[in-house]
């Protein structure tokens, strides 16, 4: 799997959701539809990996163990949505809710790169012009140019590049919940983030309940599916509360990793016998709501790191006018010179 996943390699992994999740809603088997994709992949790259995911599943392997033996291709995120699928016997719809999952992060990461292009030659002219300038003045030769601008450059590219690849959902659970720590306190983008894990959860929890998988096991899947190490943590202390008569709601209730809201549907479906109508609802609101926030996001990062530029190109100008012409400088001392 490379270093960092570009928007066209998302888009590759949600149309190959999209296929499987269409192949198996028309009666394929699993192994059936990867043979048909093996043949007509959406990315030329995607051939090896759905080889090795077929030959695992020929070997006897159930559809999460093939997963889950596919290494850093298969993202932890996807193996615990697969498997909860699986378990659910609605594999189907857990690749739709993939696919849609990745398109949509294609389509917010084509668009942040698309409005940072121009933040990005702005910040690029600059940091060469003011180089230039400063290789004009006497004494300073091109290797003091070459080191202006890469001291520069080079610094914000390391630490673009380690934020786009700390961002990803491949690494493990305490890579993932130092991240998740690290984006919670952020206006918007915080939020949007745990509406989209509760949206996960509830529409991995609905499929499993209606599956008929027993409570304790169909949260430990659904809260795996959630993609939220927080989450995780709060539900794996339960197994021995639920065993000693508590609810599902009441620990909810007790646990502030969840909203407000989500507690009392829960416990609304809940007591109501209505439990999958009411985390379908709960899914189809914090998806909408995670959305919503995450493209509030992709449209004013661009603006932020603008903004940030034009400040910066300010402060040089400010700067470089007050060293030729402010108090001090030389101009200054001829002036008073003629006083």
């Amino acid at each position: 799997m490379p270093l960092i996943i570009t928007p066209g390699q998302l888009k590759h992994r949600a149309e190959l959701y999209h296929t499987l999740g269409s192949l198996l809603a028309v009666g394929l088997t699993m192994p059936k539809a990867l043979e048909q994709l093996q043949g007509n992949p959406p990315s030329r790259s995607l051939r090896a990996p759905i080889a090795q995911w077929l030959q695992h599943l020929r070997e006897g392997m159930s559809v999460g163990d093939a997963v889950a033996q596919m290494g850093n291709w298969m993202p932890a995120f996807d193996v615990a949505l697969v498997n909860a699928g699986e378990h659910s016997g609605r594999l189907d719809a857990c690749f739709k809710l993939l696919a849609d999952y990745y398109a949509e992060r294609a389509q917010m990461a084509r668009k942040v790169i698309s409005d940072l292009l121009y933040p990005a030659f702005l910040l690029h002219f600059a940091v060469i012009v003011f180089a230039f300038i400063d290789f004009l003045k006497p004494g300073h030769g091109v290797a003091r140019f070459v080191f202006m601008v890469l001291g520069i450059l080079v610094p914000i590219y390391a630490a673009a590049g380690f934020l786009i690849f700390a961002g990803q959902g491949r690494h493990g659970e305490k890579w993932r919940s130092v991240v998740e720590s690290i984006l919670r306190p952020i206006p918007v983008l915080g939020a949007a983030r745990r509406c989209l894990a509760l949206a996960r959860l509830a529409a991995a929890l609905e499929a499993l309940l209606n599956a008929g998988v027993i409570i304790t096991s169909a949260w430990e899947l659904a809260v795996a599916a959630s993609g939220s190490p927080a989450l995780g943590r709060a539900v794996r202390g339960w197994k021995e509360a639920v065993a000693s008569g508590a609810t599902p709601a009441e620990l909810i209730k007790a646990a502030p990793q969840f909203p407000e809201m989500f507690a009392s549907l829960y416990a609304t479906g809940e007591i109501s016998g209505q439990l999958d109508e009411t985390l379908g609802r709960l899914h189809r609101h914090y998806q909408e709501e995670g959305s919503r926030k995450m493209k509030i996001v992709a449209d004013w990062s661009p603006k932020l790191v603008y903004f940030i530029v034009m400040l910066l190109i300010a402060w040089r100008i400010i700067a470089a006018w007050t060293r030729m012409y402010g108090p001090g400088s030389d101009l200054d001392d001829a002036l008073k010179g003629f006083r």
